[in-house]
């Protein structure tokens, strides 16, 4: 798979390719060891991966796509029931992990290898399809259990390329994240991504503001998160002039896998002078649409559709919207090659993933302004309100309420309202427990800011808000 990563086979300098904590890896070195990993698993179709933030998982991954096998990365910290249903419907052929994981009893009855990092072997001859697949990455199953979506090759290579247009990303990048290795974000756009461009990775294992500026000082000039880990940096800036001056010296902060809220946005850009942008995707469609560094980066929103991605809004009948005025509120479909194939053995959700033409329904409600820039207010299933008459879109209220200094952290969903036909309703998390904001004053805060019709109807109070291992807040989990 020379194709997907040109750099393993034209390394005359000796370049760094992967840096786990003090463990590193040169693209020569990599493209022996990987070489050994497919050597190993040669003839299976299927290969799952005990993804911890290693060394050994970038390694396993690698070499899976070389031998044009396909890869299930498993979350080491999924359940034993979850893990079971994954393994039970993708049936890998063996599984590959470090030497000394500790592995559950779920997937004992895998044949397991060990990945060495510092094996050699010659590169696997394997000539796989565009159209073959590359991973197989189970969804967060919040409405049932997890659907396996089918990437192809095709997929990996133009989200990773549309984003080296976007992003101006080259072979001279050196990125820095603490992501888990199990999803699309720290995976594909953050292992995949740099070794595509024959750039760098230093991966943190586990995120802290120390690493993200130390590492940004001693060379690296991306920063890839979620809005949790942006949360934790904007918190800790006023008082670390070293991060501030770290992150100012970046070329390119960027943040996904769900909003950033837009007061986290403007603590970041007035302590450093550097905006963080955004960029949207899916498990199924990989990235859509993206801020691009040549481009304003408007907080709040995720930029516009990437090269070779056509999206459109619809509404509830799927008609499509033909005017953008950035308030008019649609669901996304979008359609290219960065398109998953299918659900692993549901045709009946693939069927209905789809509408004619081969337009994937995201489920993603958003607003296009008139530029083009798009704007997600919310999940259609959890963040759509329909509340006298209008459509509300969660997400922005959400950011309305973390302007209020007296607010943490807050949620927002819908409850049936005889009246309205549904109420909003605020999760609060507020800065000082024994002083929380009172509903009314929140409620002014909205309306103030947004319409009177978006106000919070009700405010409900927690110690915190459930999230996953992304960061994305759990709606489902929140108290009936």
């Amino acid at each position: 798979m020379t194709s997907l990563f040109p750099a393993l086979t034209d390394d005359p300098d000796g370049r760094a390719a992967l840096r786990f904590g003090d463990r590193s890896l040169t693209y020569a070195q990599l493209a022996s060891a990987a070489a050994a990993v497919g050597e190993r698993i040669r003839g299976a179709g299927r290969v799952a991966v005990w993804a911890t933030p290693s060394l050994e998982t970038a390694v396993a991954v690698v070499g899976v796509l070389l031998a044009g096998a396909a890869a299930v990365p498993l979350n080491p910290r999924s359940g034993e029931k979850e893990l079971g249903h994954i393994l039970s419907d993708s049936e890998p052929a063996l599984l590959l992990a470090a030497p000394g994981d500790e592995l559950p009893p779920a997937v004992g009855g895998l044949a397991r290898i060990d990945v060495d990092v510092r094996a050699t072997a010659e590169p696997v001859a394997a000539d796989p399809d565009d159209g073959d697949p590359a991973l197989i990455v189970y969804t967060s199953g919040t409405t049932g259990p997890p659907k396996g979506a089918v990437i192809p090759r095709r997929a990996i290579t133009s989200t990773l390329d549309a984003l080296a247009d976007a992003w101006q990303w080259t072979g001279a990048d050196v990125l820095v994240h603490g992501l888990p290795l199990f999803h699309v974000h720290g995976l594909v756009l953050g292992v995949l991504g740099p070794l595509r461009r024959g750039g760098s990775l230093r991966h943190l294992g586990r995120f802290d503001t120390d690493g993200v500026a130390r590492e940004l000082t001693d060379g690296a000039t991306m920063l890839f998160g979620v809005p949790t880990m942006y949360h934790r940096i904007a918190e800790a800036l006023p008082g670390d002039p070293a991060l501030a001056e770290a992150l100012a010296g970046a070329r390119l902060l960027v943040s996904g896998s769900a909003a950033l809220p837009v007061h986290d946005h403007e603590r970041i850009a007035a302590a450093t002078g550097r905006r963080v942008i955004e960029r949207y995707g899916m498990t199924e469609t990989l990235m859509n649409t993206s801020v691009r560094a040549d481009g304003e980066a408007r907080a709040g929103t995720v930029g516009v559709p990437l090269p070779g991605v056509e999206l459109r809004l619809v509404e509830e009948d799927g008609t499509p919207l033909t005017a953008y005025d950035g308030e008019s509120v649609g669901e996304i479909q979008v359609r290219g090659p960065n398109l998953f194939t299918a659900y692993l053995n549901r045709p009946d959700a693939t069927a209905a993933a789809f509408t004619a033409g081969g337009w994937f329904r995201t489920g993603d409600m958003a607003v296009r302004d008139p530029d083009g820039y798009v704007r997600i207010v919310g999940r259609k299933a959890t963040d759509l309100i329909k509340s006298g008459g209008y459509k509300i879109g969660a997400g922005e209220i959400e950011n309305a309420l973390l302007e209020h200094p007296g607010v943490r952290e807050a949620a927002v969903t819908g409850e049936p309202d005889a009246d309205l036909g549904e109420r909003v309703v605020a999760w609060i998390v507020p800065a000082d427990a024994q002083a929380p904001p009172s509903a009314e004053e929140l409620a002014g805060h909205v309306a103030a800011r947004l319409a009177p019709h978006k106000r919070p109807r009700v405010v409900r109070y927690l110690d915190a808000l459930p999230r996953n291992d992304m960061g994305k807040i759990m709606k489902r989990a929140l108290p009936s």
